[in-house]
């Protein structure tokens, strides 16, 4: 959306968002009736789990059956869908592609393979996706609290076309603040995820698109919130925390796919193996139906 202007009347420079879900980790194993060196990748030897991923995968050979294994990293509920890279002579149960919902810090076999009842021996590589949260998530009617301790700008709202202009980030709102703004927690919840290591940021989307630091909060009724943009090691919360609307979760920055300070806060759903943002209501802001989201918000105890 068009920036807001500023108090003095300029206008303020726009702040990039980013696409946050973290969600398509590539994990490629391989099994095989085959020389010695590729036994080892039957019994489960996989490729480092990338930075920042929902779910790691794993294959146990127990002598001639490959049980394939999800590894949820998170604090909450992840999907995971493994299908193969590729393969021959080898089938499976169920067959692929396969999805499971895998608990919190938890592990499922979301498949057994098998070698197939062809000619030679069964060769196979693997690669899984992973989303977090429940795909049954069923959103309650609530209102959010100010996710800041100071008096902001919306620099960007709902489908800004700067960067909400995706599933994930439709129903973002992005807060103009200093680096170091105290960001608090907008509703009650568990922390899910976290990311605080990251220093990195600007305009280049296929390059800082994933590189914000963040923080995810799990709600009751499987929602999740999204507070993005921190500074580096501005996380002030831990996998698996309780916490109540208000308490300090963060310190607002600069990270990632940005060009400027702010806070990009969403709500968002896990809709089967995708990321989807929520309209969502705050105390402090015009309700839904007020002024379109490119004329710019302000919070009611904004400057």
């Amino acid at each position: 959306m068009p920036s807001v202007p500023a108090a003095t009347g300029r206008r303020a420079p726009r702040h990039r968002g980013c696409a946050m879900a973290l969600c398509a980790l590539a994990v490629l194993v391989g099994g095989a009736l085959h020389p010695p060196a590729a036994r080892a990748q039957a019994a489960g030897a996989a490729t480092s789990p990338a930075d920042g991923a929902v779910a790691t995968l794993r294959v146990e050979d127990r002598g001639g059956h490959w049980f394939v294994w999800a590894d949820n990293r998170l604090a909450g509920p992840a999907e995971v869908l493994v299908d193969y890279h590729e393969g021959s002579n080898v089938t499976s149960r169920p067959l692929l592609p396969a999805r499971a919902i895998v608990p919190a810090g938890g592990s499922r076999v979301v498949a057994v393979l098998r070698a197939g009842d062809g000619a030679g021996p069964a060769r196979f590589r693997l690669r899984m996706d992973s989303i977090p949260g429940h795909p049954s998530t069923r959103p309650g009617d609530v209102e959010y609290a100010l996710p800041l301790a100071a008096a902001a700008r919306v620099d960007q709202g709902f489908g800004g076309a700067f960067s909400h202009d995706d599933d994930e980030n439709r129903y973002a709102l992005d807060f103009a603040v200093p680096p170091g703004t105290p960001v608090l927690a907008a509703r009650d919840g568990v922390v899910m995820q976290v990311e605080g290591r990251r220093s990195t940021s600007g305009g280049d989307r296929s390059r800082h698109a994933r590189a914000a630091n963040f923080v995810r909060i799990l709600h009751r009724d499987g929602t999740m919130a999204l507070y993005a943009h921190l500074q580096a090691g501005g996380v002030l919360v831990a996998p698996g925390q309780q916490v109540r609307t208000g308490d300090p979760i963060g310190l607002s920055g600069n990270s990632g796919y940005s060009t400027g300070p702010h806070l990009h806060f969403a709500v968002q759903a896990n809709r089967g193996m995708r990321l989807e943002s929520l309209p969502f209501r705050m105390d402090g802001l015009p309700a839904p139906g007020g002024p379109a989201p490119e004329d710019g918000l302000r919070t009611r105890s904004g400057p």
